[in-house]
């Protein structure tokens, strides 16, 4: 299957302009004589990401561009070449070299190719610690206007324009509506041509822009031949157009115009042609959205991000407030008060439809991220000389668009690291006994209300002795007895790198490090397994920061917690024989002939509780990252719908606890972070197998 990769595009040039924004605040903040290491990286980091992306879709002029600008900075950043102000000057122009060869690719506009070359050589020689002796100029600018040119609108004495434009073969009525309508722009003529179809020479003060953007009122834009009205109309021929001293205006010079004619109402054009009074304008030919289908009405509206935001808070308390309704109910006469209660049933099932409907609108799939990585798999491995197999799973997964969007950039530093560095030659695959393809998988689900992202190859595991040698030279607190687990995540240490020889496609210690910092600005976690010879697999488990789920409610002591259902197996009250003691390593539980670790909730919260032997209470068995667990608790008080609201924005991150929500007597209750339990506990992180 063949996948469109231009429907991707929107997201990178957005993505770029704001990295190239930030890039070029930082350079000018930049104090030469002592830069600030973070603002040097962020600069750094900000190229690096540009530069994935443009390699992703192919822009490898842009890719050019940058792995050259990153070179200079990772000297600079490293101290291995002091900063100074050429440098600066250098980088700024490289900005607005990169801005100007998106802008290329992404609306089509002229690329100076000459200074796209001579950044290239002057960035080459401050490499090198040479001084380049030829100047760089930023790219020049379009020009507004240059009357000189015979394709530009000239300006009369009076400072107006003179278009001249041919219709095409259209209604009289037409003709009569757009004399009319070009009129309030200024003062118009019209004559007659050879073959009877009509043209206009309008001398006015407004902009080509605006002129077409009328004319699209009435037909379609591409029909149009606008030149300069400023020269003779020699002849009525119809081949007038092709007279170079009218100077044609091509159609891709307002193309754009049409196309936001078509959206939307222009900006200062005066009143449109069906406003004009005693106007006929019924039928009037075609216009630029009765193109192919065009004429339907769009299927989608644009709406800020911050107003679906506010929609879902809204539908939040709402959720709240008829919780609160029906635990004031629940004590009434279901008889006396039946209607009342059939009332209150309705509310909850309209509530339950309106916020799932409003929580899928900042919904998309999971394929909107997978879909770019097949490409960029393929050429990576085809430039590594390398046969990799890539499989997506959970593609239809569905996640916040916001949370996809923040998500693209970790994802592509995992995937390219495991072609570079993961998965092995085809040679060495065959001698370890393996397919010469490998294999790349990136999957997706939902566990417990959480989102778990892992990217998994089959490739030669990570070296733990690698690692640690590494890690040692750059001075880091490590151990030869740390458990793997704690080794891998080395890996994420700034500027921390195994690779051999750096390339353009990995090596620079970049990658991981981005990864880690935007995860945890997410508040999400990254896990490593990883086994010699068998391949690793680093997963991503992004919380929840607001969802409506469904959740059981348990009680330790006076406290009332929520354990996301999407965790919970079963409950049980385990038998006394069924619970032992393991010297050092706490209690376990038999559940069906499997013993699971058992996890007493009043310990770590510090709570009194109304039962510490596990036969008295209740057990309730969980399942998070593979394994199983029993959390004891004292009672079930029963299962609702909760809404999740973020605690470490509203009060501080509690180990233990992802959000909390408001209970239908309006108390707080904490809901707990399964996954995080499961891993504080001993019995877990006890010889645990790590894949």
């Amino acid at each position: 299957m063949t996948i469109d990769m231009s429907q991707f595009y929107q997201v990178f040039f957005d993505e770029a302009d704001e990295l190239l924004a930030e890039m070029e605040k930082l350079l000018l903040a930049l104090d030469v004589s002592a830069p600030d290491s973070e603002d040097l990286n962020a600069i750094f980091r900000a190229a690096h990401s540009i530069k994935g992306g443009a390699a992703t879709f192919a822009f490898n002029d842009i890719t050019e561009v940058t792995h050259m600008l990153e070179s200079l900075l990772d000297r600079i950043r490293k101290g291995e070449m002091a900063l100074t102000p050429d440098h600066v000057d250098a980088f700024l122009i490289a900005k607005d070299v990169l801005t100007m060869q998106m802008d290329g690719h992404h609306h089509g506009s002229s690329v100076d190719q000459e200074a796209v070359e001579n950044v290239c050589e002057r960035l080459k020689a401050l490499s090198q610690g040479l001084v380049s002796s030829a100047p760089v100029a930023a790219p020049a600018a379009a020009p507004e206007a240059a009357p000189a040119s015979s394709a530009e609108p000239v300006k009369d004495a009076d400072g107006n324009y003179s278009f001249r434009i041919e219709l095409p073969e259209v209604p009289q009525r037409d003709v009569e509506a757009l004399a009319t309508e070009l009129g309030l722009l200024g003062t118009i003529t019209q004559e007659v041509l050879a073959d009877k179809r009509v043209a206009f020479i309008l001398a006015t003060s407004e902009g080509l822009d605006n002129i077409i953007a009328i004319c699209s009122f009435v037909l379609d834009p591409d029909d149009l031949k606008i030149s300069n009205g400023a020269a003779p109309a020699a002849s009525a021929a119809p081949e007038v157009a092709a007279d170079p001293g009218y100077g044609i205006f091509e159609p891709e010079q307002f193309a754009h115009v049409g196309q936001a004619a078509a959206e939307g109402e222009p900006k200062n054009l005066g009143r449109r042609a069906t406003d004009v009074p005693n106007a006929e304008v019924k039928n009037p030919g075609r216009r630029a959205s009765d193109k192919e289908g065009g004429g339907q009405e769009s299927s989608s509206i644009r709406v800020g991000v911050e107003k679906v935001d506010q929609l879902i808070n809204l539908v939040g308390e709402l959720v709240i407030t008829q919780a609160m309704i029906e635990q004031r109910i629940a004590a009434l006469d279901p008889i006396q008060h039946e209607r009342l209660l059939n009332s209150a049933s309705q509310l909850a099932r309209n509530t339950r439809d309106l916020q799932e409907a409003v929580m899928s609108i900042r919904m998309m799939p999971m394929d909107y991220v997978f879909s770019r990585f097949p490409r960029m798999v393929r050429d990576l491995a085809g430039k590594l000389g390398k046969s990799v197999e890539f499989i997506t799973r959970g593609a239809a997964t569905e996640l916040d668009k916001g949370l996809i969007e923040r998500i693209v950039d970790p994802l592509t530093h995992l995937v390219r690291n495991s072609v570079d560095h993961g998965i092995e030659m085809p040679a060495t695959r065959v001698a370890n006994g393996k397919s010469e393809m490998g294999r790349l998988t990136l999957s997706a689900a939902h566990q417990g209300g959480n989102i778990v992202i892992e990217v998994t190859d089959d490739g030669g595991g990570l070296s733990r002795e690698r690692i640690l040698n590494k890690a040692k030279q750059q001075g880091l607190p490590v151990s030869d007895s740390m458990p793997d687990s704690e080794v891998w995540m080395l890996i994420f240490a700034p500027g921390f790198s195994t690779a051999e020889v750096v390339t353009d496609v990995s090596g620079r210690g970049v990658g991981m490090d981005v990864v880690k910092r935007n995860i945890t600005a997410m508040g999400g976690t990254v896990d490593i397994r990883s086994a010699s010879g068998i391949g690793t697999t680093i997963a991503i488990s992004l919380p929840l920061t607001l969802a409506i789920l469904d959740g059981m409610s348990i009680k330790v002591g006076e406290e009332v917690y929520i354990l996301p259902l999407g965790y919970v197996i079963e409950s049980l009250q385990p038998a006394a024989a069924d619970v032992k003691e393991i010297a050092g390593q706490g209690q376990v539980v038999k559940i069906r002939e499997e013993y699971l670790p058992l996890i007493p909730l009043y310990q770590i919260f510090a709570i009194e509780p109304a039962f510490t032997d596990p036969s008295l209470g209740i057990v309730v068995i969980l399942e998070a990252d593979g394994k199983k667990a029993a959390l004891l608790v004292d009672s079930l008080v029963g299962q609702q719908q909760v809404v999740v609201k973020n605690l470490e924005s509203n009060f501080r991150k509690v180990a233990g606890i992802s959000g909390a929500t408001i209970l239908g007597d309006g108390g707080v209750s904490l809901i707990l972070d399964v996954s995080a339990l499961m891993r504080s506990s001993r019995q877990l992180n006890a010889d645990a197998a790590v894949f």
